[in-house]
């Protein structure tokens, strides 16, 4: 069973690598190989496999599954599957790519909750960076498309040098590289690699100041945007955070600033979800205000409690988008006010789609009601605490406001395509998982749920999940009866203008430096090699003339006579019988004449 350990990310990276290059039959393939993967998840969750090695002379490296990454191996697989089921009847240009791609992608994310150490970790870490730029920007053709997929990248590039810096001072502190012993740091090490750790967590799950890339992803294709939000990677940094959470407390200074990091982000990017006019920007920045949660229990800390929202929300995210982007696919749309009556006129969609908003809001029995309340539940900052409760309530009212806007009557009837079977398949399964999962932090589950995951936490009161499921039922029923109607507010609905400062601060630099150095490039670097180049040919030709004038002249002259003494060879050779008789007579002469001066 330890080669389940490697065979489990294994799997979906060389399938998705051979359907990049063999692209007959890609959705079956993928299905297949997705389909097995999740097998693979589920016994692998049983059986907790683990394979170390070394990677360098003395360093340790390795996969395991524990109790975090035995939820997260099955979350992953679970969506992974559904949402390529959605893509199977979607997605039609260039299959191959696609699912290839997606492939790769859902194995990446597979090896970072399963590595042991920051070598896997950060080559998972920059495979999943790659898949992301290069499904975000899938139809190439558009360099709108493509720029967004560029952006995104470089944004996230930024953040993740963090993890190198993590990777350098682990060598240099402890001559280790596993995640395990780097609660054994002293400082500074420890300091700097925990803040390298937050800096490339952060930055991959699109917190404040990084937030904005996740807008600029939208431009993918709705499965991307449904694994991308939901079990891949912008849940890595919140797993990541989860997993090194014993790191981040033992600073001092990491954990409240973690904390309040998720905090700002659920509660400015949930006022950035409300003021949308795009239903998948909507779903974006609602995406970023969910990960808070997640990163606020990290630095709480609250393991249990974040690893069921974790697990929650990507049910519910992942619902969402398929849900989005059926309507977008048959719709042709995905601006709000052009999609009233969208659930209507497609029931099961509406239908799934308002569980999944309902779960969303927070609104009891639904799962992210007690998975957010087992977040909040470890918070003892009062005004913390009152930071994330705005969060929740800003929950409850872009949810309701994408719920409301699709079910108002249409003011007109469009036309409209079928919807496929595949596309409405995996809607079913995701909605009740995004009903029920709430369970899990419930009191009666809640402490065999910390067990399992070796990281025990407080259990969320049944106060507490009343006043939290009132305060979002009373949020829920003023939207519904302002009609979802909300002012615009510039700064809200352009991301808080974090992509022109990220511009100004990160992009402009980047390219001015960049064209800096293909100027050096240009006018040192290769005028130093014509240069070398241009006295070479000078020095060869200086050479070349006592050379020539030398030994060519010498052989030049010996060639010559070597000719001069062939033509008087020629000479003799006429062919006449008497002519041989004679040279023969005269050369017998001469030799008789040589004998007799010789004796």
């Amino acid at each position: 069973m330890t080669l389940l350990a490697p065979l489990l990310p294994a799997l979906p990276v060389v399938a998705g690598g051979a359907l990049l290059l063999v692209r007959r039959a890609a959705p079956a393939v993928a299905l297949l190989v997705a389909a097995v993967t999740v097998v693979q998840a589920v016994l692998a969750a049983v059986v907790r496999p683990a394979l170390t090695f070394e990677v360098f002379t003395g360093y340790q490296a390795g996969l395991a599954v524990d109790g975090l990454s035995a939820v997260m191996v099955v979350t992953v697989a679970v969506i992974a599957l559904a949402v390529l089921v959605f893509a199977a009847g979607e997605i039609h240009e260039s299959e191959g790519r696609f699912f290839g791609l997606m492939l790769i992608f859902t194995g990446a994310m597979l090896l970072t909750v399963t590595a042991t150490d920051l070598v896997l970790l950060l080559m998972a870490w920059e495979v999943m960076g790659a898949m992301s730029y290069a499904l975000i920007g899938f139809r190439w053709r558009d360099p709108g498309r493509v720029r967004s997929g560029t952006l995104a990248f470089v944004t996230t590039r930024a953040g993740d040098l963090g993890l190198y810096l993590a990777a350098g001072g682990a060598v240099a502190g402890a001559h280790t590289l596993t995640l395990a012993s780097l609660t054994t740091l002293n400082a500074p090490w420890l300091h700097l690699v925990t803040a390298g750790l937050v800096a490339a967590a952060l930055g991959k799950s699109a917190q404040l100041p990084f937030s904005f890339w996740l807008s600029r992803a939208m431009a993918g294709p709705s499965p991307v945007s449904a694994l991308l939000h939901s079990a891949t990677m912008v849940a890595a940094g919140a797993y990541l955070l989860l997993r090194t959470a014993p790191v981040l407390a033992a600073t001092g200074w990491a954990g409240p600033l973690v904390a309040w990091a998720g905090a700002a982000t659920a509660l400015l990017l949930g006022a950035v979800a409300v003021a949308q006019r795009d239903l998948k920007q909507l779903l974006a920045a609602s995406t970023c205000a969910q990960l808070g949660f997640m990163v606020l229990a990290a630095g709480v800390p609250a393991v249990a409690g974040g690893t069921a929202q974790l697990v929650a929300h990507a049910a519910v995210k992942s619902l969402l988008f398929l849900g989005a982007g059926a309507w977008l696919s048959t719709l042709g749309t995905q601006r709000l006010a052009e999609l009233r009556g969208a659930a209507r006129r497609y029931p099961l969609v509406g239908v799934t789609f308002g569980i999944g908003a309902l779960a969303l809001a927070g609104l009891p029995p639904l799962s992210l009601w007690v998975t957010k309340d087992a977040v909040l539940a470890a918070v003892d900052d009062p005004v913390l605490s009152v930071v994330s409760l705005a969060a929740g309530a800003l929950a409850a009212a872009y949810a309701a406001k994408a719920l409301i806007t699709v079910w108002l009557p249409a003011p007109e009837q469009r036309d409209a395509a079928p919807l496929g079977l595949l596309e409405r398949l995996p809607l079913p399964p995701l909605a009740l998982l995004a009903a029920s999962l709430g369970i899990l932090g419930l009191p009666a589950l809640f402490d065999a749920w910390a067990r399992l995951l070796g990281a025990p936490g407080p259990v969320p009161e049944a106060g507490e999940l009343a006043w939290s499921g009132l305060l979002a039922l009373a949020v829920v029923l003023l939207v519904i009866r302002a009609r979802g109607a909300f002012g615009e507010i510039g700064v809200l609905t352009g991301w808080l203008r974090l992509e022109p400062l990220a511009v100004a601060a990160i992009w402009r630099p980047l390219t001015a430096a960049a064209r800096a150095l293909a100027r050096f490039d240009d006018h040192v670097i290769d005028g130093a090699v014509r240069t070398v180049a241009r006295a070479a040919k000078a020095a060869a030709r200086i050479a070349r003339s006592p050379f020539e004038s030398g030994v060519d002249g010498l052989v030049r002259a010996a060639a010559g006579g070597v000719g001069r003494l062939g033509a008087l060879a020629r000479k003799p050779q006429t062919g006449q019988v008497h002519t041989y008789l004679a040279q023969a007579t005269v050369a017998a002469a001469v030799l008789a004449i040589v004998i007799v001066l010789v004796r």
